[in-house]
């Protein structure tokens, strides 16, 4: 089951909400509990088992840690720790990874192993940062210890954020485990967070993946250089918008619920340099790689060259996390390396430049960094990054790109507008200068939006979610 579909929209969420306000308020985490459990089951039923061992497993080394620190025994609460990562990170290693090292193997030796006939289980990579992330923030002593399976259980599984984020350290809700407060102004912003998500996921993403589809289907022949810079154009706005409209909804399903989870993403696209798009990009993830692997290796604390080191571990990691390919290792190490450049000497070149030419800097490498994203095959990435740079006897532009290019001009612009900050800071001066009337507006604004949703998920088929992947 995906947010952006009707069977959510007009059954689960309802019958979920009018259930959680109804029961008294010491079971309501009982109801998101087994709430969150369908909706996973709906899709993986089988894979909920995987699920509560990781929440049964990293519990109790919670309460074992706890304990062990507070009896004064640190080495053994570093062992208790040391063994529930390993076996977090050999779940997800061996549903996530095992075939990729089964099929790397096989090229490397001629072995033949066979492959392992396993689905990927859905939102594995997320629930295990975020259980990770409680049992280490125990043994910090950051968090305290959940004594209540049931509300440990809640925050693994809570629906709103469970399939593709933001990442949730425990931290972050652990008072609103119990102590939260369901007010109506929290509800409203969650409501309207929620419909502005589901139009960049269902308006916008949905739309831009049609015109990238569009440009994959064309032949050598009508392809042209133009055509290859709409197509990952299109890809590039496909997976802004799908991404942080599925994080909007989930941060405005958490408000419904009490929740205040952090920010996913801020405008990535108007960032002036790499470094800075990664602090507007999937904020949480990149949060957790720092937390939790950046700064205990020692950070930038330890000179130059050591901070070179971690910031290609965490990079190659980071590339590593978003699937079992090559191409997201080559992708996270692309990134690592313009950091890198970036730290030592070329942020200081880019920052005296004109902020128009600091944009085009930062999107260009965004861009390309797209196409290693985007083809698992590097001969295909490697090709299609030859014609965007007119290399392979390509046209400059043909029929096929002017066709596509006037058919999709309006959406285009529409994408560029959608992923600045603009549309925002325009309905707040409408808002601002006439309270009940930004408010009518805004009612007006958020019911087109939710009806134009529906209407074309009722008539289309095309609705990807490009996360599930990961």
């Amino acid at each position: 089951m995906v947010f952006s579909s009707i069977l959510f929209l007009t059954r689960f969420l309802p019958l979920v909400l009018a259930i959680y306000f109804i029961v008294p308020k010491r079971i309501r985490n009982l109801v998101l509990f087994l709430s969150s459990i369908l909706f996973y089951a709906w899709g993986e039923p089988i894979y909920i088992l995987l699920m509560c061992f990781t929440i049964t497993v990293d519990y109790v080394f919670g309460i074992i840690i706890n304990k062990q620190m507070g009896a004064g025994k640190k080495n053994g609460a570093k062992v208790s720790l040391a063994l529930a990562v390993v076996i977090n990170l050999l779940l997800l290693g061996f549903f996530k990874y095992a075939n990729f090292t089964i099929n790397t193997v096989n090229s490397l030796t001629g072995a033949g192993i066979a492959a392992i006939k396993l689905a990927l289980p859905i939102g594995i990579s997320f629930y295990t940062f975020q259980s990770l992330s409680y049992v280490i923030d125990v043994y910090r002593g950051d968090t305290k210890v959940q004594k209540s399976i049931l509300d440990f259980g809640t925050y693994v599984t809570l629906f709103p954020q469970l399939i593709a984020g933001p990442i949730v350290r425990y931290r972050t809700v652990a008072e609103e485990m119990q102590g939260r407060v369901e007010n109506k102004a929290d509800f409203a912003k969650g409501i309207s967070r929620f419909i502005f998500g589901l139009g960049k996921k269902v308006l916008l993403a949905n739309n831009a993946g049609l015109l990238w589809d569009s440009v994959n289907a064309l032949t050598n022949s009508q392809m042209s250089v133009g055509g290859f810079w709409l197509g990952i154009l299109a890809y590039t706005f496909q997976i802004y918008f799908d991404f942080s409209g599925y994080s909007d909804m989930a941060i405005g399903m958490g408000l419904m619920f009490g929740f205040h989870f952090d920010e996913n993403f801020n405008y990535p696209y108007m960032a002036k340099s790499i470094t800075e798009f990664w602090r507007r990009w999937h904020i949480s993830l990149s949060t957790w790689f720092k937390e939790y692997v950046y700064i205990p290796l020692g950070g930038n604390r330890e000179g130059i060259v050591k901070q070179i080191r971690n910031i290609i571990i965490v990079w190659m990691l980071t590339g590593f996390w978003h699937g079992a390919s090559w191409n997201f290792v080559a992708w996270g190490l692309y990134y690592g390396a313009i950091l890198i450049m970036e730290k030592i000497f070329l942020l200081r070149w880019i920052e005296k430049a004109p902020i128009f030419i600091r944009h085009i800097y930062t999107m260009l490498l965004v861009i390309v960094g797209w196409v290693l994203f985007s083809f698992d095959s590097f001969k295909k990435g490697a090709s299609f990054l030859a014609g965007m740079f007119g290399l392979g006897g390509y046209d400059i532009i043909n029929t096929e790109f002017i066709y596509l290019l006037l058919n999709n001009l309006s959406l285009i612009i529409i994408l560029i507008f959608a992923s600045t900050d603009l549309p925002k800071k325009c309905i707040e001066k409408v808002a601002s200068k006439e309270k009940m009337a930004g408010k009518f507006i805004n009612i007006v604004v958020l019911e087109i939006i939710f009806g134009m949703c529906v209407a074309y998920l009722v008539a289309a088929t095309y609705n990807p979610f490009l996360y599930f992947r990961f």
